[in-house]
């Protein structure tokens, strides 16, 4: 199967949340061709359904909606069996992994719901044609839009009641409570389900990450409408933003970790500097404050990326006299840059391609230009101000860069 289309990142807008056939028809929205969707799913062992693909409006939405007409009896199939079923279908790789990924997560929650083993799972209306054809499908559609990373906003969670083969279940349902552990949720006024157990499964195996929009061009939008109507009146509408990644090769949450000194030598900070940024600190700064009593002190600020931060917390109650530390999450906007150099009279000088809102600007690095006025025997401000010139066009990416 060839892929169509070039967004290498994708978000999912749960605003009215998550359900199968919702996902499956913002990516037909998004792009996915119905024919290559049914050409696909026949490489699948599977019969007895029809796919109906239609364009209705949600509220004042446009959208796709699908329905999945099954034509015959289903059996109660096990994770075993459709394991099976995908495996050894023709289907590519890609296609297959994240199927299997989004059943094994399902098997997985609905085991610990019922207190069996994945393997002893029967999935009842997970197991039916419908929702086999919302996960594989959705599968064939994030390989053939060539979607490589997928985010999602906090899933909005219902209250109240849901008749299903198990009886009557509270919700959210105990299987999306089970699957979304470690995924941002929020309560919402509205006795009704909005994110089913196999919308969930999918927000939990295929996206790598939760949250506000990232940065990025967006290049098209898709719109997958959901069958029951909302009684706050809101569309129900899942939104598929595709694109191309803005994102920095740099942290977007940080941890921002302060501490007050007054009893510091301060000459020992080039040396924290040096074993902070080794543990990949993203900035360091130290600035003179007032303490109680009268005291001079020092005000230490880190930022860093919170998977490294414990490290770096432990380097600080190392090698200062701090006794404790302050730290918080915070969010940051960063332009996007790119290492690299220029040519200059006196050597290639390394150099930050930024894009800043009225252009690009040349950063230069301050050690680069220092060692070229040493070796040169030119004033350090000539090399800055040569720089600062008409040289964008002389940029270097730091890929292509010799020595």
């Amino acid at each position: 199967m060839s892929d169509h289309g070039a967004a290498t990142i994708a978000y999912l807008d749960c605003f009215s949340g998550i359900a199968g056939d919702m996902l499956l028809g913002a990516l037909l929205d998004a792009g996915l061709p119905a024919e290559v969707l049914t050409d696909q799913l026949a490489l699948l062992p599977l019969t007895g359904y029809a796919l109906r693909v239609e364009e209705r409006k949600n509220g004042a939405i446009r959208a796709k909606q699908l329905t999945v007409e099954v034509t015959a009896d289903q059996p109660h199939r096990t994770w075993p069996q459709i394991r099976a079923m995908i495996a050894e279908s023709a289907l590519v790789a890609g296609v297959k992994e994240k199927a299997l990924a989004v059943f094994g997560v399902l098997a997985e929650a609905e085991g610990r719901v019922h207190g069996v083993s994945p393997e002893a799972v029967h999935f009842h209306e997970v197991g039916a044609a419908d929702a086999i054809v919302d996960i594989v499908g959705a599968a064939i559609g994030l390989e053939y839009l060539h979607i490589t990373t997928l985010l999602a906003s906090p899933l909005p969670m219902g209250r109240g009641w849901v008749e299903c083969a198990h009886g009557r279940l509270p919700l959210p349902a105990p299987a999306v409570v089970e699957l979304l552990k470690g995924v941002p949720t929020y309560g919402v006024e509205l006795a009704q389900e909005l994110v089913t157990p196999t919308g969930a499964a999918m927000a939990k195996a295929l996206c790598q990450g939760y949250g506000p929009m990232p940065p990025m061009t967006i290049a098209t939008v898709g719109y997958g409408s959901g069958t029951q109507q909302l009684a706050n009146g809101q569309p129900n509408l899942l939104r598929l933003i595709l694109g191309q990644s803005r994102e920095v090769q740099e942290a977007q949450t940080v941890e921002v970790i302060e501490t007050h000194l007054d009893d510091w030598a301060p000459e020992g900070f080039p040396y924290l500097c040096e074993q902070l940024f080794g543990l990949q600190a993203l900035d360091v700064a130290l600035a003179p404050i007032q303490m109680k009593k009268g005291r001079p002190g020092f005000l230490l600020t880190v930022l860093a990326d919170p998977a490294h931060a414990l490290a770096i917390k432990q380097c600080i109650l190392s090698e200062t006299t701090a006794i404790g530390l302050r730290y918080h999450t915070a969010q940051r906007f960063t332009l996007p840059r790119q290492l690299g150099s220029v040519a200059t009279p006196w050597g290639a000088i390394t150099v930050k391609r930024v894009e800043t809102p009225t252009g690009v600007v040349l950063y230069p690095e301050y050690e680069s230009c220092r060692a070229a006025a040493i070796a040169h025997g030119v004033p350090l401000k000539a090399i800055y101000a040569h720089i600062s010139g008409p040289t964008a066009d002389a940029f270097i990416p730091k890929e292509h860069s010799h020595g």
